[in-house]
């Protein structure tokens, strides 16, 4: 494997594709946002202007910097082991906030880094280096944090973490987990199309039973305008087969991805039951099966080998430490 810096982008050239990966994880929704080629997207620099704006004002930053006082040189450097995320951020900040201030990076989004390694160089005015230094490092050291704890789980469970929609900083934190390797899920609401406990309290409410709604939505669904996939939830093992049953027939005679299952609150041992008795069954192919809920660190393992193709959690991305790094001015 090659690896080059283009900017403030590690470029990692792999080998070609290989056929498993013809059959992607609809929750792989990564390259919305960025990709080795091209960097951020305009979808992730929309956010980035967002939050940068917001981070500026909260620091008392209300007009673009001036670039007054003596020229001075500041080092960013890594005080812990981890996986840099954060540069493109750093980088808009600096051209619209500070466009006196320059910097140069040595480890770029993506790449790992080691305690005490050199990041980037930030070189320009005294003052201005010095008012943007704290929102840098926050910027930085927090999109860090999350994607060296996404790199740490994905290294027991690889292309099957996931986040989900409960983020601090919204789709950077979503970045920020797909850099360090895990899956983004839906970007938005709007991106894919989840059914949960309270969308079907609101159909079919002639319906009595919760697993009736989920079946009849199933069968009435518009499979073909649900976005990047279609998604349920589902509470017990019978709705789980059942939903896997009426899909499968369903793609028996039209042309549908496969068909989400979130098995909530289930355990390690009923999510492998639940996968066998779908491969029993027949249906296991027509659907992906996602654990979320009650997903810690210590069970990872168990939930990696359980027959499930995602887990997905918050954790990864919230309540996160920061990556440790810090800026020093050249000659202390």
């Amino acid at each position: 494997m090659k690896r080059s810096l283009e900017g403030c982008f590690e470029v990692v050239i792999g080998p070609p594709t290989n056929m498993a990966d013809k059959h992607l994880l609809p929750h792989d929704r990564g390259h919305e946002l960025w990709t080795m080629e091209d960097g951020p997207s305009r979808k992730l620099m929309a956010s980035i202007d967002r939050w940068v704006g917001a981070m500026v004002a909260d620091d008392g930053i209300e007009m673009p910097l001036s670039g007054a006082g003596p020229s001075i040189e500041a080092t960013m450097y890594a005080r812990q082991d981890g996986v840099v995320v954060g540069c493109a951020v750093v980088d808009y900040m600096l051209q619209i906030w500070a466009p006196s201030v320059r910097v140069s990076w040595f480890a770029g989004d993506g790449k790992r880094v080691s305690e005490g390694d050199e990041i980037a160089v930030f070189s320009g005015s005294r003052d201005d280096v010095l008012t943007i230094e704290r929102v840098a490092l926050n910027a930085l050291g927090q999109l860090s944090g999350i994607a060296t704890e996404a790199k740490r789980w994905a290294a027991i469970a690889p292309k099957q973490i996931a986040c989900t929609r409960k983020t601090v900083w919204g789709l950077l934190d979503k970045w920020a987990v797909h850099m360090g390797g895990g899956l983004t899920h839906r970007l938005s609401k709007t991106d894919a199309v989840m059914i949960k406990e309270n969308d079907l309290a609101t159909m079919h409410e002639h319906l009595e039973t919760h697993a009736d709604r989920l079946a009849t939505y199933l069968q009435e669904v518009d499979g073909q305008t649900c976005g990047a996939f279609l998604e349920v939830e589902t509470r017990n093992e019978k709705e789980a087969l059942m939903a896997a049953m009426v899909w499968s027939q369903r793609r028996a005679a039209e042309d549908l991805d496969r068909l989400v299952i979130m098995l909530d609150n289930f355990s390690p041992e009923q999510c492998k039951t639940v996968s066998e008795q779908m491969e029993t069954q027949g249906v296991r192919e027509h659907v992906v099966l996602e654990a979320s809920g009650n997903i810690v660190f210590a069970d990872l393992k168990s939930w990696h080998e359980c027959g499930l193709d995602v887990v997905s959690t918050s954790v990864v991305n919230r309540g996160v430490a920061p990556l440790d790094v810090s800026i020093l001015v050249k000659g202390l």
